[in-house]
């Protein structure tokens, strides 16, 4: 069996460590580490600084690489013109629920369990009279202090219609993670944009664990929102927000003085206010830029982009299947209903860059058991809510896999 990896693991700096981790933190290329490195002297002498070199351009390639990033072949091609330049998922999904015209009685929804940047926005709306729903995904689905006697999902569910069907006549959105945190359950974002679509309700989207290692179906999503710190691999405290035009029309502006027309033109007194807002993704953005981000995001994904996020996913899943095919072939007969389970969902392409491995109803001291196994060979994964994540991406190779097997077994 040989799965050459699209991307070389000599451009990061890993030394012997193996790092299936990007699902909390990505690496950042040496070459775009040292770019930031440099780009810090013009910090010290502000006097060399390039207004249209080392400021406009950065920020205009970062949304050009992040539009392409989140283009998906065959399917709706995202615009450099719809990105606006955020903080991080969270900073994007709050400018979303601040943004939009709620009303005292709407309601959201959500699957059970999402990762908290994508419910604090919804649930700060509570003083405005809007109310956040959690719908459970699966039968025996179950999160917060229960998540460990959860059911795991399986690729017989079909958590995007049991999404749809929890939306009645007060549901104004449906918030979503692409791919979930702590199992790796990929959501059918295609699917679940057309069952929005056709019961008049926008789909706005964490993207951040999918983002970089797969290219998503925005067709008929109003929304997506991710930060760059994982599979992006860029740095944290600089992401960015897609919007779907038409839905961006229904969204406030952000009140910043760099959303307007001819904001940053200071051969126009600034203090004339008779301008419009920008209809682009400007709208959303909240004034100064943290620029060096900009600069390691765009060179980031730079490097993701030359080889396409849509076959980094076809790479990850031949990965995740030769994984699950070297643990039936060495894993006691223990393991086997769960090495079903995972084989199914990805055969299904039901999983995002992370493997979920449940706890099999061993518990945590199973897991971390595995997880100290696996560092003593200097592998590095993570455990949620009673799952073992291995993340691959786009540096991983057959050897990554054989060495995770063999670690576990």
């Amino acid at each position: 069996m040989t799965m050459g990896a699209p991307v070389s693991r000599d451009i990061f700096d890993f030394g012997n460590v193996r790092w299936l981790l990007h699902c909390a933190e990505g690496p950042t290329p040496v070459e775009v580490a040292e770019a930031a490195r440099r780009y810090m002297d013009l910090e010290l002498r502000p006097w060399n600084r390039r207004m249209q070199e080392d400021v406009i351009d950065i920020l205009s390639g970062a949304k050009a690489e992040a539009a392409a990033v989140i283009s998906r072949p065959g399917a709706r091609a995202a615009q450099a013109t719809d990105i606006s330049l955020s903080q991080s998922t969270s900073t994007g999904l709050t400018l979303v629920a601040r943004g939009f015209p709620f009303e005292p009685g709407d309601e959201i929804i959500a699957p059970l369990g999402e990762f908290p940047s994508n419910v604090w926005p919804w649930k700060g709306l509570a003083d405005s009279g809007v109310t956040f729903r959690e719908v459970p995904l699966w039968d025996g689905h179950k999160s917060g202090r229960e998540a460990w006697i959860s059911t795991p999902p399986t690729a017989h569910d079909s958590p995007e219609e049991r999404l749809a069907m929890a939306i009645g006549p007060r549901t104004r959105m449906v918030t979503a993670s692409w791919v979930r945190f702590q199992d790796g359950l990929r959501m059918d974002l295609g699917l679940l944009g057309r069952l929005c679509r056709d019961r008049g309700v926008p789909l706005v989207v964490d993207g951040i664990q999918g983002a970089g290692a797969m290219a998503p179906d925005l067709t008929d999503v109003s929304a997506f929102a991710t930060g760059g710190h994982k599979g992006l691999l860029a740095m944290s405290g600089q992401g960015f927000l897609w919007t779907d035009p038409d839905f961006r029309k229904r969204l406030s502006p952000v009140g910043s003085w760099l959303s307007v027309e001819e904001g940053g033109n200071f051969n126009r007194a600034v203090t004339d206010f008779d301008r419009n807002w920008q209809e682009n993704g400007h709208k959303l953005e909240q004034g100064g830029y943290n620029v060096i981000g900009a600069l390691v995001l765009r060179g980031s994904l730079g490097v993701i982009n030359e080889v396409g996020s849509h076959n980094i996913e076809t790479h990850i899943r031949g990965l995740q299947a030769g994984l699950v095919e070297l643990l039936r072939a060495r894993a006691d007969a223990s393991w086997r209903p769960e090495l079903e389970r995972l084989g199914a969902l990805v055969s299904a392409g039901r999983t995002g860059p992370i493997l979920g491995i449940s706890h099999m109803g061993r518990g945590p001291e199973f897991l971390d058991g595995l997880v100290a196994s696996l560092q003593r060979q200097n592998i590095f994964v993570s455990l949620r809510e009673g799952y073992l994540r291995i993340a691959l991406h786009c540096w991983h190779d057959h050897d990554d896999i054989e060495a995770v097997a063999a670690a576990l077994t």
